[in-house]
């Protein structure tokens, strides 16, 4: 607020984590430019129907009456409302018609969510000739910008170290800011391994578990498999997100928990799977359907346990209380990531905190390792040489290659046959904690992160994560003796030997998913500080001695 009035820009952009308050802040600048006669009307531009609503609600709780229900081409609106709170497709619509009502009034725009007028071509040329003649354009975004080359609307970039234009924010207030002003809640993420098993179209039946390396079909049709509401991953995951949500409502008796679902089928099915769990039903919010807005609004006063949402519950809707999260759905991009994690960090007193379950993917495990860091809209990349010219084809050919097309036969006749949940590790503040995959759900072990207290501060938080695992570590230094001389009697030295290299591979790329360094780079560090020679040919001896190694840099790393 100081900043803005002591510069009076007319183009400003605030980056701001989710539950920082952006809200509040535009709704405070607008407040204050009205009474000072700087702008007579105010447009406020959404993402979706919904949020229009949510500030129409807020407007009006700041002494600014706002029409939510106002259309382009609909002309005037009734003398009591001082602005009106449109959608960016509305906009795109009848970009003219809001040029007009822009002229006609000294107008602040305030650009909720700025990012979106990205999201189609026709939306941010519709945004740019709508909203170029207002008096003030205050811009607003609470997740990193977009991986794509289209320039934003008023945003302004400037270029980077490496020559590569990105966009530049006039105020940022990042995740790790907000924590430390205890502004957000802290975030556990509890990720779940476990076997999967599904057909092929030509009829192979396959067996793989999550988390390990696979190819990227693999890993995708495991995940999928995995979210299948018939298999036994998602009824165990939901079971152990339900025993942390009652751990939570010890401290915090209105917590409640939200299930993000790929499709209305799933969420259906994953509300009966709940309502088996707890034996009370869940609110299905879908966004094709009128009352969809109403259910958030009820669940939101409510005491109820469960929502199950299909993308409805994403950014900058506002449910306080939601404390425990499951992520299950295939949407796995950097955006819609931070987008539902922000349902969750929107904190209401001190030493509240929020766990969110989602299955062993690296690219999962990648974005929740990643949640304090700071991203920018990068316009393209820099040329170095002539071979560099033709980067955008090559990066279009990649991203071409990458994608799921060429899949969708394989994909749409995808089977899922069976699936089974291991808890796998809590990622937490940079470090990761648990038992790799070892740990069956229920066991004690499990309840170990289930059972943490529902209020804690950043630091205790931190503190108990590492005197479990350390408690841990020296319960299985003193046990593995003893479980390898049994081991001897009951099994072959070849399937040992197998378990061990699995266990091996297994550590290794969750050090690759947290470290970016290759797997091979990995293991010759291991032998060079252990000695023996390739894993495919060490002894249950080497084997152990790297395993260990590597678990205690893990420990340093977190520390």
């Amino acid at each position: 607020m100081q900043q803005y009035f002591a510069d009076h820009p007319r183009d400003f952009l605030a980056v701001a984590t989710p539950g920082a308050g952006k809200t509040t802040f535009a709704l405070s600048v607008a407040a204050e430019l009205l009474g000072r006669r700087i702008v007579d009307r105010v447009t406020i531009v959404a993402p979706t129907e919904h949020l229009k609503l949510q500030w129409a609600e807020a407007a009006a709780r700041a002494g600014m009456p706002i029409d939510p229900a106002y259309a382009a081409g609909k002309g005037r609106t009734s003398q009591d409302f001082v602005g009106i709170a449109v959608t960016y497709a509305g906009v795109a619509v009848n970009p003219l018609a809001m040029r007009i009502r822009t002229e006609r009034f000294k107008t602040l725009v305030i650009l909720d969510e700025v990012h979106h007028a990205g999201d189609a071509l026709s939306w941010g040329e519709g945004v740019r000739e709508a909203f170029e003649p207002a008096t003030r354009r205050l811009a607003l975004t609470g997740t990193p910008f977009r991986s794509d080359v289209n320039p934003i609307p008023f945003v302004s970039y400037a270029p980077g170290d490496d020559g590569v234009p990105r966009s530049v924010a006039d105020f940022t207030y990042g995740y790790a800011h907000a924590l430390a002003d205890h502004v957000v809640r802290p975030v556990l993420f509890l990720a779940y391994s476990g076997e999967m098993q599904w057909r092929t179209r030509a009829g192979d039946e396959i067996a793989a578990r999550l988390g390990e390396p696979l190819t990227k079909d693999m890993t995708n049709q495991a995940l999928r498999t995995a979210l299948d509401p018939g298999g036994s991953w998602m009824p165990a995951v939901l079971a152990a997100a339900d025993k942390r949500l009652t751990e939570v409502r010890r401290h915090v008796p209105d917590a409640g928990g939200l299930v993000i679902a790929t499709d209305q089928d799933s969420a259906r099915a994953y509300a009966k799977l709940l309502k088996q769990i707890t034996g009370e039903p869940a609110t299905v919010v879908l966004s094709d359907e009128k009352l969809a807005s109403k259910r958030i609004a009820e669940f939101t006063t409510s005491d109820r346990r469960w929502m199950v949402a299909v993308r409805m519950v994403s950014e900058g809707v506002d449910v306080p209380r939601l404390a425990v999260g499951v992520y299950a759905t295939t949407t796995a991009t950097p955006l819609f990531f931070a987008q539902a994690v922000g349902r969750f960090v929107r904190a209401r007193g001190r030493g509240e905190s929020a766990s969110i379950f989602l299955p062993s993917v690296p690219t999962l495990l990648g974005h929740a390792s990643e949640m304090e860091v700071e991203r920018d809209h990068v316009l393209g990349r820099r040329i170095t040489d002539d071979a560099d010219i033709f980067a955008a084809e090559n990066d279009l050919l990649a991203q071409a290659n990458a994608g799921e097309g060429a899949s969708d036969d394989l994909l749409a006749s995808f089977e899922a046959l069976g699936s089974e949940a291991r808890f796998d590790r809590v990622l937490y503040d940079g470090g990761e904690f648990g038992h790799s995959g070892e740990v069956h759900v229920g066991s004690e072990e499990e309840m170990d992160f289930l059972g943490i207290p529902g209020l804690l501060e950043p630091d205790q938080m931190r503190e108990l994560l590492h005197h479990r695992q350390s408690e841990r570590a020296r319960k299985q230094k003193a046990t593995r003796a003893e479980e390898a001389a049994d081991s001897l009697t009951e099994v072959s030295t070849h399937e040992q030997l197998a378990v061990l290299r699995r266990e091996l591979n297994g550590l290794v790329a969750a050090w690759h998913h947290r470290t970016g360094q290759a797997h091979g780079i990995t293991h010759a560090a291991l032998r060079k500080e252990c000695g023996g020679p390739a894993a495919a040919v060490a002894t249950a001896e080497q084997l152990h001695a790297r395993i260990d190694r590597l678990r205690e840099w893990a420990l340093r790393k977190s520390s």
